[in-house]
This record gives structure tokens, sequence and C-alpha cells, in this order.
């Protein structure tokens, strides 16, 4: 299909955009793919959940996010001794004052790494639910407001290892997209042994934007035009899920919610004129993965598989 490209929002901030992307790739060789969608997350307003093995780039990507949009940054490695206090924060008695006084944790940030985020018990994982969901935390019958944008990354290890707790179904839907990094090519591999640290790179580059901008880019993503027959799309797509003997548990209202906020905002990237097809397509797997339960007599095994069958029996419009 022939894509018809023209701007979106002013020249200034796209070019930003495309810096933004070019920085990371930068920092992380070879993943084009999965920086996209990274980034189409963020401007969709969701948050992105990172699984796979260690020392594939997964906290170098969030770090890498951080600084070249300029957003404050907090890392929360989770452990299976973390309290939700060591997230929210805690309330401490001044004496000097005679009075109580909050003192903000690592959550009060623009940009957060749960790193490793299925190592803590799920009280500790709890805990970022009333943040993820409403951008707020409660504590001691206060509700503080958290800093705008907000944006989670969490890490995760494959359920396998030793020392991880599964996600229960209700914070792993708070994450708009779950991602794979994968191994490098043999040529980026080589590049990674070869070439500058990253970690060395990363505080040498420049930020090419700013929250206030980056703010902009996700109301312009929003705004992107959706025709009736791509809303029709997405419903089948849906529908497909809920009916499929493949599939045990379906797409929610929030599921579709989701699928179509990222498919604007990768069009809105890819600088189309509306979402096309190819974009529901580019952000259906990251979206569904998670959030599909195969039957369990079906013979497909991963997710991928599952979210590509579901493709393949839905008519493009």
């Amino acid at each position: 299909m022939q894509l018809e490209t023209v701007p979106a929002g002013s020249d200034v901030q796209r070019n930003a955009l495309e810096d933004a992307r070019r920085a990371l790739g930068r920092i992380i060789l070879g993943k084009d793919r999965q920086l996209t969608l990274a980034l189409t997350c963020l401007l969709a307003r969701g948050h992105l959940l990172i699984e796979d093995l260690p020392g594939l780039g997964k906290t170098m990507l969030a770090q890498a996010l951080a600084r070249v949009l300029d957003l404050s940054f907090s890392r929360i490695q989770f452990t299976s001794d973390l309290l939700p206090a060591d997230i929210i924060g805690v309330t401490v008695f001044k004496q000097d004052r005679s009075e109580f006084e909050f003192q903000p944790g690592p959550v009060f940030s623009q940009l957060i790494l749960a790193d490793e985020v299925n190592r803590a018990t799920p009280k500790a994982q709890s805990a970022l639910l009333e943040a993820m969901e409403e951008h707020q935390v409660s504590v001691d019958g206060n509700t503080m407001p958290l800093p705008e944008p907000f944006f989670v990354v969490a890490t995760q290890n494959p359920a396998d290892q030793i020392g991880t707790f599964p996600l229960p179904e209700s914070q792993l839907d708070r994450f708009l997209m779950r991602l794979e990094i994968g191994y490098p090519s043999a040529d980026d591999e080589r590049e990674l042994i070869t070439g500058a640290d990253r970690r060395a790179m990363l505080a040498t580059i420049e930020s090419s934007t700013n929250p206030d901008v980056l703010v902009q880019l996700q109301n312009a993503a929003s705004q992107v035009h959706m025709s009736d027959p791509l809303v029709d799309y997405i419903q089948a797509l849906v529908r497909q899920t809920r009916e499929s003997p493949d599939v045990e548990i379906g797409l929610s209202p929030r599921g579709a919610q989701a699928l179509a906020a990222a498919a604007k905002a990768h069009a809105f990237i890819e600088r189309h004129s509306g979402v096309y097809p190819d974009d529901v397509q580019a952000v259906f797997a990251p979206v569904a993965g998670h959030r599909l339960k195969p039957a369990t007599a079906t013979s497909t095994q991963s997710a991928a598989e599952l979210c590509q069958h579901v493709l393949d029996n839905v008519a493009i419009p």
C-alpha cells in the first residue's frame, strides 16, 4: 500500500522526534523496530514492559529514553524484600517542626525504570498500579499527583528463571505494550565488543526535546485521524480474539482502546496522513500479546504466533 505522508505538528517538533530516534539507535544498535515501538508507546501515553534475558539492553534502553527526551529519571531495583514505601515514599515526623512530612519516593519522576519487576513480591508490584493507571499516589489519606509526562518502563526476566513472581493480569493490563529486545546481529555485536562503551556514549548524548514538547507531541498523536473502516478493522481484530477457539481470554475494551491509541501514535511517528492497516498491524502483537491467554488445546505456542494467527484471520480493509 502506498502511504501518503504529511506533516503533523510543527517541523521543529517532528525533527526533535526524529533526532531522538536516531540518538537511541546509536546506543541500542540494530533495533530500529523496538525503538520505534518504544517511542510509540510513550507518545500514546502508555507504559512499557520489556521482557527478555539479562544483558540484552533493557535497562540501557530506559536510560537512553530518559536522556534523549530530557525526562527526570529514577531507577527502582525490584527485589524480594522491596516494600511499597520504597516505591511511593514515606511520612516521617520532623521533631524540629513537630509535624509530619512526606518524603517522596522514586516514583515521583517522569520516567521510572522498574528493573526486574517480577523479582518483587505481588504486594510491592501492586504499589505501581495506582501510579500507572491514575498518575497519582495516595499516602496516609492524601492524594498526590505525579509529574507530567509520566512513563513507566519495567523490565522482566523470563518466568522460568529463579526468584521470579509472575505479574498479575491486572498489572500486565496496565502496560500498553510488551517488547522483546532479542540478540543483536553479528555485525552489531561486533560493534558492541570493539566500539565505544555504550554507557560512556550515553553520558555524552544531548537531549533532543523536553517534557513540554513531548506533551505537545502526545497531544498531536492523539488527534491523528482514524477512519471508520479502520475502526471496523480494530473491532474485527478484537472480536476475533474473543471468538477464536485458540484464545481463552480475548482483548477487553481497554485493550481495544490501547490498540487504537498505539496505532495513532505509530502513524504519527511514521508521518502518515491517518491511521492505516499497516499501523494497526505493527502495534498489534506488542499491544495484544500480553493480554491474550491461549486456549489449553491450541497448537499456537507463543504470543507472537497467536497474534499473527489473529491477524491472518481478519480481512484487511
